[in-house]
């Protein structure tokens, strides 16, 4: 899933960039998905539903997640390079995580 502090027309044109055939995303959260407090917003994981020891979020910045900072793992932010592997550097994190 996808969750952004950004607008929803936003998110959309991002979920366009990302899965374009719409086979990986299930879900998208978006600004009217956060918690706004003293007009900033951050991202509440206990908006997905699920058990919050088993749940992991990646960003680039820990101010998304202040409520949930035990579950974030930061990445470098996103600039669109397709040279970019980051994500495929923290399989073995995110393999280890779950099997833990």
């Amino acid at each position: 899933f996808i969750y952004t502090t950004a607008k929803k027309d936003y998110a959309k044109k991002l979920l366009e960039v990302l899965d374009p055939r719409k086979k990986l995303i299930r879900l998208c959260l978006s600004q009217q998905d956060c918690v706004c407090s003293q007009g900033c917003y951050w991202k509440d994981l206990t908006q997905l539903g699920r058990d919050l020891a088993r749940t992991v979020a990646l960003d680039h910045t820990m101010q998304g997640f202040p409520a949930q900072a035990a579950n974030w793992i930061q990445v470098p932010p996103w600039s669109g390079d397709p040279e970019d592997e980051e994500l495929l550097r923290l399989i073995p994190v995110l393999e280890q995580l779950g099997q833990a």
